[in-house]
């Protein structure tokens, strides 16, 4: 039998397949690896944050969205006006599910990433760390940490990279007083663990750099490693199966149309949570659990400007931003599980004078992010006949909230209001709003994780059901309801199908 092209490909070339195929390189010096990586690319390199792009207008841009505090206002999310219309040959950003013909109206702020590195070009990098019933840990405590602290490696994570401000302790200490009740030992108001590295003066953009894929593994932009391929520009339209074995997969090159078949050893999919499903569904790899048990926090969004009256500010004390960023502290309010269900995560920035001096005042962001129940009827289904923009099986996106959601979303609510006017002035109709669903962007549990056949997608190293080399990795294998930021949650998965990808020899 003829050997296959690559030992390894994986389709997605976002910080997930990033990740896979440095854990794989690491272990691994002679794996032959690709990477599929659809769209095209932001700022002129490829797996480039949107933070580190060489493009003024573009950078502005980007940060401009970050300031209003909500993942749907990313730059380039639009939402096509008729069902079908393409965005194949769209510039790169971020797209709302209606602009490929999917039928997503019961989640309609859904959106995915087209272009180079996916949603790993956009995301905000924050890291929060996984706690109760977050913790999906098959094999024990001991392995959940040391998987924990190789995604944290992976990602890069820095514990405080943007360093505690004397000046305004004083609204997180009255943050931190009101909910010391209700917090969990270790689990009160405290620094945001993010994706993002002091680099001094290196960096163009300003000290701290943002983690994306091509940090993640260098290759993807630099082409450095001679046992590693970069499909670029290409659509993949699905594996190429002989039973219960993957023999490669099916690609189209965008610019061209050409099509070809690309042979592999063993197949990951580290898409993301709706086209990872759509995907294996279009390959003809169905498992009875296939897009169920769809979930997604609640985002609600927030702000209050701090009043010196009920937090003694020293305004004139307050040190400005760090070069190429728009606020001076980030922070989070972690869950602890019933006692304090909500995530609150805290950004705080200045309100300065016309030339950008002097403060006048100092405002908080607070987003709330409140869990949901994980239910089978919450999912995304694909249709046998009809096709996509991109030619894939269309999209059917069935979800709604529970009793227990909706009254979990009121109890949500009102602690941001307690929180809110804690601070300053806080008019929950004015200052807060529920956004629609989908708008948080953190998806998981269509192809899910564990150890039940009926009701998961994979194995708990991420080898799909009912085949023999292929595994999924990323957001959408998390099998647990998420409060958090799921992206750290998201590598662990990562780090699972590395270890099971190489017990089956990857190099082989």
């Amino acid at each position: 039998m003829t050997r296959p092209e690559f030992d390894l490909l994986i389709v997605g070339g976002g910080l997930m397949g990033a990740g896979l195929a440095r854990a794989v390189r690491d272990a691994d010096p002679a794996a032959r690896i690709a990477i599929v990586d659809t769209g095209p690319t932001i700022g002129g390199t490829r797996g480039q944050h949107l933070h580190e792009v060489d493009d003024d207008e573009l950078w502005r841009r980007y940060n401009r969205s970050l300031e209003a505090g909500t993942q749907a206002h990313y730059v380039g999310v639009v939402a096509a006006p008729d069902p079908g219309s393409t965005v194949v040959g769209a510039a790169p950003g971020v797209y709302h599910l209606g602009s490929f013909g999917e039928d997503a109206a019961q989640l309609p702020g859904a959106a995915v990433a087209w272009n180079s590195g996916g949603m790993g070009a956009h995301w905000t990098a924050a890291t929060p760390t996984p706690y109760g019933a977050e913790v999906f840990a098959f094999d024990g405590a001991a392995e959940w940490d040391a998987d924990l602290a190789r995604a944290q490696e992976l990602l890069q994570v820095h514990p405080d990279p943007y360093g505690q401000d004397p000046a305004a302790a004083p609204v997180i200490d009255r943050l931190r007083e009101m909910f010391a009740q209700t917090s969990d030992p270790g689990r009160g108001v405290q620094a945001m663990p993010m994706a993002v590295q002091p680099t001094g003066d290196a960096c163009r953009r300003g000290p701290l750099r943002r983690t994306g894929p091509n940090v993640i593994f260098p290759p993807i932009a630099d082409g450095a490693d001679p046992a590693f391929a970069l499909l670029a520009d290409s659509l993949c339209l699905g594996l190429v199966m002989d039973g219960a074995i993957a023999r490669g997969a099916r690609i189209r090159h965008l610019p061209t149309g050409g099509e070809r078949e690309v042979t592999a050893a063993r197949v990951a999919v580290c898409a993301d949570a709706m086209r990872t499903p759509q995907l294996l569904f279009a390959s003809g790899i169905r498992p009875s659990a296939l897009g169920s048990h769809l979930n997604e926090h609640v985002f609600v969004s927030g702000r209050v400007l701090v009043d010196p009256e009920k937090v003694p500010l020293e305004l004139a004390a307050l040190r400005p931003p760090l070069r190429g960023e728009w606020h001076v502290a980030s922070h989070w309010l972690p869950h602890s599980d019933a006692r304090q269900p909500f995530q609150g995560q805290i950004m705080s920035a200045l309100v300065l004078d016309e030339d950008l001096r002097t403060p006048l005042g100092y405002f908080v962001q607070l987003s709330w992010y409140i869990p949901t129940e994980t239910r089978d009827e919450n999912r995304v289904e694909f249709s046998d006949t009809e096709a996509d923009a991109a030619g894939l099986p269309r999209m059917r996106v069935r979800f709604s909230y529970s009793d227990t959601d909706r009254r979990t979303i009121a109890e949500g609510r009102e602690a941001q209001r307690s929180a809110g006017e804690a601070l300053g002035e806080f008019v929950p109709g004015r200052d807060s709003e529920v956004l629609v669903p989908g708008s948080s962007l953190h998806y998981t549990g269509t192809v899910r994780m564990g150890v039940d056949p009926v009701t998961s997608v994979c194995d708990p190293d991420g080898l799909v059901r009912g085949t023999r080399n292929v595994y999924v990795a990323g957001n959408g294998v998390i099998p647990t309801p998420m409060t958090a930021n799921t992206t750290l949650a998201g590598m662990v998965t990562v780090v699972r199908a590395a270890r099971g990808i190489l017990r089956s020899g990857a190099g082989s």
